[in-house]
């Protein structure tokens, strides 16, 4: 009987005939422009956000049922701070987390807190709607051997302390006893674009 009937306009959900409502949480606002754009075309109903007080604020009007939170924003917010508060308001919103500094210590916050999924830029429409459907960890995922570098466990034990730090760099430089200037350039040196 159900084949019968026509399918529904693009961006509603099958369970509630509500629009799909979408949070992105971007400060790059011509980055937040195209990731809109390209939401809106899908039926997406899209909000922007460009740090934790915008959140809140928009929080208290609309309740999306997605978001996609950048991990670093601008004036000192951190987009963990954004998925906490997410979370805390709807345990189901489905969340993914955007980065351009990847790092194994920043992701499993993320999860921890309430994310759904942690992307690398540059990640497109198609790769945060294809995480947003997959919301169940896959076992089959091929275990790899590879031994961890002295680069990696560095690499990694930064990013650690950027976290704890809501990512100051100064305070990450003292934390790790090098000099600002130091951490700036590792930082640059591995920024994914």
């Amino acid at each position: 009987m159900s084949e019968d009937l026509p399918p529904l306009p693009p961006g509603f959900d099958d369970e509630d005939d509500e629009p799909r409502r979408l949070l992105i949480v971007e400060d790059d606002a011509a980055f937040a422009r195209t990731l809109t754009r390209s939401f809106e075309r899908r039926g997406y109903v899209v909000h922007n956000a460009s740090n934790l007080a915008e959140v809140q604020a928009l929080l208290r009007e609309h309740t999306p049922g997605y978001a996609v939170v950048d991990l670093k924003l601008a004036g000192g917010d951190s987009g963990l701070a954004c998925v906490q508060a997410l979370h805390a308001h709807d345990e189901d919103m489905l969340i993914v987390v955007l980065t351009g500094y990847a790092s194994i210590a920043t992701a499993v916050e993320a999860i921890k807190l309430g994310a759904l999924h942690y992307l690398a830029k540059p990640s497109n429409t198609d790769d945060i709607e294809a995480a947003f459907g997959r919301a169940e960890g896959d076992a089959s995922v091929e275990l790899t051997e590879r031994q961890t570098s002295i680069k990696t466990l560095e690499w990694e034990r930064i990013h650690e302390m950027l976290a704890a730090t809501d990512f100051n760099i100064s305070e990450t430089a003292r934390r790790l006893g090098m000099h600002r200037r130091t951490l700036a350039r590792k930082l640059g040196k591995h920024r994914i674009k």
